[in-house]
């Protein structure tokens, strides 16, 4: 059992903040009651914090932390950055090894910048030959990286231009080996999704055999759209919008997430409300980029669900959500209504974990994860601020928590990570890249 005691004020998730009250966290690693007065086990003081839900990165590529910074990815179209990526690709080689390596200092990362739990949308995979397992080991490789850190991950078996039927096979075969039908171990710390990467790279033929896997096993489906280089591709391609297609081959529903949506038209919003997605927004992406600022708060105001993800080190270079939060928070007026300091938190924490289907995650009630975070607001940054919860984002972009907890363990205390000494994960990436670099 864990008590966190002496917050300044804790945000509940579901719009309640608290004030004077501890956080229990039961044997069973889910939150007992706010409030409680229950005084067994360990006792972590948050005095001077704010306390939130853990944060959900709801798009993440885990396999980008190895390519981060790379010359010509920056400031290029897209056409110029998808090959110089694949080359960084080739010229490392895909496979478990380095799924496990990135995803470990993507996940540290993500701990220590307060984000406990990560959707990882895979894309990358070896293709001369496919892996015989079906991608199985990358997986696996993957989520011991999640369950050595103790960090909850989601999974999302992509594709980008793969054959349809090795995908869906792979997909069937990942899904198979790690979580049971539902796709969520009971612990909740492992989820699997599938997702192709969007109209602009995958076949409608993947499409269907992707719903069809999901559909038998269970498992929430997330794909990318109307980033500037969909709309263009799917006009160029088929004479339709992204969404259109979308519609015609079954992927809008309510088991679906879509990530980006920076150019959609106010009917098109209206379409996706109507279909009952969720969406997730990438500002840390999507302006460097260059693709444009996704109307998230019509998103929302239309009843949509909203989440918020980094995306990958290809086009962001950070998984610092609470950062990509405030830049959400500061843009939104670009694209519709200015938004307040709490709807983003909102968005970082329910909103992305309703996306993922999980009514368990970003909130801090009964019966849900006792996943938490515990914001020490009494810095200098923090000095003369009068509301210190739109402090979070506005006072400090770079802000990393005092503690992190997720289902109940302490896996960030004092801001040092408590699962793996950081640089140890550190060296490990740096010396896999350079070896396999003068190979």
């Amino acid at each position: 059992m864990l008590t966190v005691r002496g917050a300044l004020t804790v945000l509940t998730g579901d719009g309640d903040e608290l004030t004077g009250v501890d956080v229990v966290g039961g044997d069973d690693g889910r939150v007992l009651a706010p409030g409680s007065a229950e005084t067994a086990g360990e006792v972590l003081d948050a005095s001077g914090c704010v306390v939130t839900p853990g944060l959900v990165n709801a798009h993440h590529h885990l396999l980008q932390t190895a390519f981060r910074t790379l010359p010509g990815t920056r400031g290029v179209p897209m056409a110029q950055w998808l090959p110089t990526m694949a080359a960084a690709y080739a010229a490392v080689g895909v496979d478990d090894e380095l799924a496990h390596a990135a995803a470990s200092a993507g996940l540290a990362e993500a701990l220590l910048c307060g984000v406990t739990t990560v959707a990882d949308h895979h894309l990358t995979w070896p293709r001369s030959p496919a892996p015989a397992d079906g991608g199985v080991a990358i997986a696996r490789a993957t989520a011991a990286a999640a369950a050595e850190l103790g960090a909850r991950l989601a999974f999302v078996r992509g594709t980008a231009g793969d054959d349809p039927q090795e995908a869906a096979a792979s997909a069937t075969a990942i899904a198979t080996a790690l979580v049971p039908p539902g796709g969520v171990t009971p612990d909740g710390m492992l989820q699997v999704a599938v997702g192709p990467a969007g109209v602009h790279s995958d076949r409608p033929e993947t499409f269907a055999l992707l719903a069809e896997v999901a559909a038998r096993h269970g498992l929430r489906r997330r794909t990318q759209a109307n980033e500037q280089v969909d709309v263009a591709i799917a006009a160029e391609r088929f004479g339709r919008r992204p969404l259109e297609l979308l519609a015609e081959w079954g992927w809008l529903a309510p088991d679906v997430t879509l990530a980006h949506l920076c150019g959609v038209t106010d009917e098109e919003v209206r379409q996706l409300a109507d279909a009952g997605v969720s969406a997730t927004h990438a500002p840390g992406c999507d302006l460097p980029m260059g693709w444009g600022v996704a109307p998230a708060a019509a998103l929302s105001d239309a009843g949509i669900p909203v989440g918020l993800g980094t995306s990958g080190g290809g086009s962001n270079d950070a998984g610092h959500l609470l950062a990509d939060a405030r830049l959400a928070m500061q843009v939104a007026p670009l694209a519709g209504r200015p938004v307040a300091a709490r709807e983003v938190l909102g968005w970082a924490t329910r909103g992305a974990a309703d996306g993922l289907g999980r009514a368990d995650l970003g909130r801090l009630t009964v019966g849900a994860r006792a996943d938490l975070v515990c914001w020490d607001v009494t810095g200098v940054a923090d000095a003369g601020v009068a509301d210190p919860v739109a402090g979070l984002l506005w006072a400090s972009p770079g802000r990393r928590p005092r503690h992190v907890v997720v289902g109940g363990r302490v896996v960030v205390r004092d801001g040092v990570l408590q699962t793996a000494a950081e640089t140890d994960v550190v060296e490990r990436l740096h010396r896999l890249l350079a070896a396999r670099r003068a190979a």
